[in-house]
């Protein structure tokens, strides 16, 4: 890659055709000697390592739209301002941009010499027009002067700004051509470098588009050194999805699963990173439980190393989201070492990975039996107060899960979660309160619980959340009412006492989402028990609602619509307005689903709306008898009954036309 000159200056690429007398050199070596340059990195007591990367540079989500935050510049106001480091950084590249190539490899001893990790130094090679020369470099035949550069490109590539200038400059791509080199120095530089740089979305897909995945990739069948390095970048590109799905065609996953067999914590935690990240795609998920990949991961939540527990849970956070995954981790131990890091309450990282990992594998109720031998349930209720949103969020997750056993309602009660958990009602993150709701409805199917939830005014801090603009937290309200409204001592009274509930409620039958609808049913039905508060349903103008959304062909909305039909036919003059208003044909083409709970709300709602001659005769056109006395053979008694009694609705209105006829 060449640079336009400037001021007579040349180039790297003429650097090396020019040539220095004995007494140059001497010069050149006593300028850069280490007494005469202040402020070196050896005498630096923040020294960083060559090879370290530090944590949080991986800290950046998953997003393949995000871009880093740009940091303000800090430009000195004038000369007199610039620390000495700034001056003898001129100096250096001075002679990086005008010598040979002894000097030029001199000049790039001199420079590592400084302390790379501080800022002034990192911004004073960019502005100064080192860090072109340093990108030159990597496309010259000089190995030496390509390692040099490198190793300072590895240090300030740590700097949000130079990552920016190294990319817009077209360094990447010198970079990714560098990890075909056969030497293996130069490879594994390469490598730590686009670790650092590829940390926005523009750089990661540069590295794609040149072909740096598949080499990559390769790079983790080399040494120990060059692959975990290469392990190194892969984190940093499998922040974006179609890198993911790069490394998977590359068939980068078998070689992660066989490092992650190494005793090196340095090599695990890279490669688990990558893991972990990946995991968010299924494709990957699959190949991870059929590569036997859990039992290492399980294995490895063992370790001293909290950076490498925090990145086996988080892997096994998002991988338990399949239950095969769920069963291995039980098979292979890791519910017991899962339950112990909750103790690091110190490191709210770890801690969220490990209530994440828990929350997941406890939607298996083998699993919840097995973490409650550990007491994770009390350790959770623990976790419920003063802890960061997203670790609330995966404890919260997981006490809805607990609480799905009987016994365990009981013990989240006793240790004072249910206080703990109205309380997070108020809170504003859409995840948490899809959670919470859930979990609050859980445990309202306990009258006990029902009685602390109602006294602490619960169902309202729930029923307020029907206002949130977020049909998960909606619908999850919705489904949250249903057990509290059913398990309430006088739930017709708590309803009504609820100002503005019923509008807000029937409202949201206007809803496009078919789970807020099917729980806005559920929960309708429930509230249309009460006679008082039908009849006011029915004034806000439930049943033309609730009729329009019959020719839905969603299952689960089928089922609760039908039920909450049902319910409304109890009030006045209901049953022909549902005939009215064109719910009658439709409902009878339920029958004809493959779920059961359809056939039995549906042959309930038919019931009731045989009451009217009208939809009887509506029924019978529509050929609902020979169905309905199928279904009178069924196991399930209130099938049973309420097609019988449908059937039997629909023969005496024809038996009565006949007699009429007769007459």
């Amino acid at each position: 890659m060449e640079l336009s000159k400037s001021s007579g200056e040349e180039t790297s690429g003429e650097i090396q055709k020019k040539k220095l007398g004995p007494a140059a050199k001497s010069k050149i070596k006593a300028e850069f000697s280490v007494s005469s340059l202040p402020g070196r990195l050896s005498s630096q007591k923040n020294k960083t390592s060559a090879g370290a990367v530090p944590v949080d540079a991986f800290s950046e989500s998953s997003s393949e739209s995000e871009e880093e935050e740009e940091q303000p510049e800090r430009r000195a106001e004038s000369n007199t301002d610039l620390p000495s480091e700034y001056w003898e950084i001129q100096k250096v590249v001075k002679f990086l941009k005008g010598g040979d190539q002894t000097a030029t490899v001199l000049a790039l001893c001199a420079m590592m010499d400084f302390n790379l990790m501080q800022e002034t130094c990192q911004l004073a090679i960019r502005d100064l027009g080192g860090l072109e020369v340093l990108i030159n470099l990597l496309d010259t035949d000089e190995v030496k002067c390509k390692i040099g550069s490198l190793k300072i490109l590895r240090k300030i590539s740590h700097n949000v700004q130079i990552r920016r200038v190294i990319v817009d400059m077209g360094g990447l791509q010198s970079i990714v051509k560098i990890l075909d080199s056969s030497v293996k120095d130069l490879k594994a530089l390469a490598a730590e470098n686009i670790a650092n740089v590829a940390r926005f979305h523009r750089a990661r897909r540069t590295v794609r588009q040149y072909g740096g995945i598949k080499k990559l990739v390769k790079l983790l069948e080399g040494d120990v050194e060059v692959a975990r390095c290469g392990a190194l970048a892969l984190w940093s590109c499998s922040k974006s999805t179609k890198n993911k799905e790069a490394i998977r065609k590359a068939g980068g996953i078998p070689l992660l699963g066989h490092l992650l067999k190494s005793p090196h914590e340095n090599m695990l935690i890279p490669v688990v990173g990558t893991l972990q990240e990946c995991a968010s795609e299924k494709s990957f998920r699959i190949v991870i439980q059929t590569e036997g990949m859990i039992k290492d991961l399980v294995k490895n939540l063992n370790s001293e190393n909290d950076e490498l527990q925090m990145h086996c849970a988080s892997a096994i956070f998002k991988c338990a989201e399949d239950k095969q995954t769920r069963d291995l981790v039980r098979k292979y131990k890791g519910l017991k070492p899962l339950v112990s890091l909750l103790s690091k309450e110190d490191n709210k990282e770890l801690l969220a990975a490990a209530t994440g990992a828990i929350w997941k594998c406890s939607i298996s109720m083998e699993n919840v039996d097995e973490l409650q031998k550990y007491k994770a349930l009390e350790t959770l209720v623990h976790l419920l107060t003063d802890e960061p949103e997203d670790v609330l969020v995966n404890v919260v997750g997981a006490l809805g899960e607990f609480a799905q056993i009987p016994a365990n309602k009981a013990i989240i009660r006793k240790c004072g979660g249910i206080k703990s958990l109205v309380n997070l009602l108020t809170g504003t993150n859409q995840a948490l309160l899809v959670n919470v709701t859930r979990a609050v409805g859980a445990c309202a199917t306990d009258m006990e619980n029902m009685v602390i939830i109602d006294q602490l005014d619960g169902v309202r801090l729930v029923w307020s959340l029907l206002k949130n603009p977020n049909a998960d937290v909606q619908s999850s309200a919705a489904w949250a009412l249903c057990p509290c409204i059913e398990n309430a001592k006088d739930a017709g009274e708590m309803v009504r006492s609820l100002v503005g509930g019923f509008e807000l409620i029937v409202n949201l039958l206007k809803s496009t989402n078919n789970e807020v609808l099917a729980s806005i049913c559920a929960a309708i039905a429930k509230i249309a028990k009460d006679k008082e508060n039908l009849a006011i349903l029915t004034d806000h103008g439930v049943v033309p609602l609730l009729a329009k959304l019959t020719n839905k062909t969603d299952d689960r909305l089928r089922r609760h619509l039908a039920e909450a039909i049902c319910h409304c036919c109890m009030w006045g003059t209901n049953r022909a307005s549902f005939g009215d208003a064109g719910a009658v044909a439709p409902l009878a083409t339920y029958l004809m689903s493959n779920d059961k709970a359809v056939h039995q709300s549906t042959a309930m709602a038919l019931y009731q709306l045989s009451k009217e001659p009208n939809n009887c005769i509506t029924m019978h056109q529509k050929g609902v008898v020979k169905p309905l006395i199928h279904f009178m053979g069924s196991d399930d008694e209130m099938l049973q009954e309420a097609t019988a009694g449908c059937v039997r609705n629909i023969r005496t209105l024809c038996l009565a036309n006949r007699q009429a006829q007769d007459q």
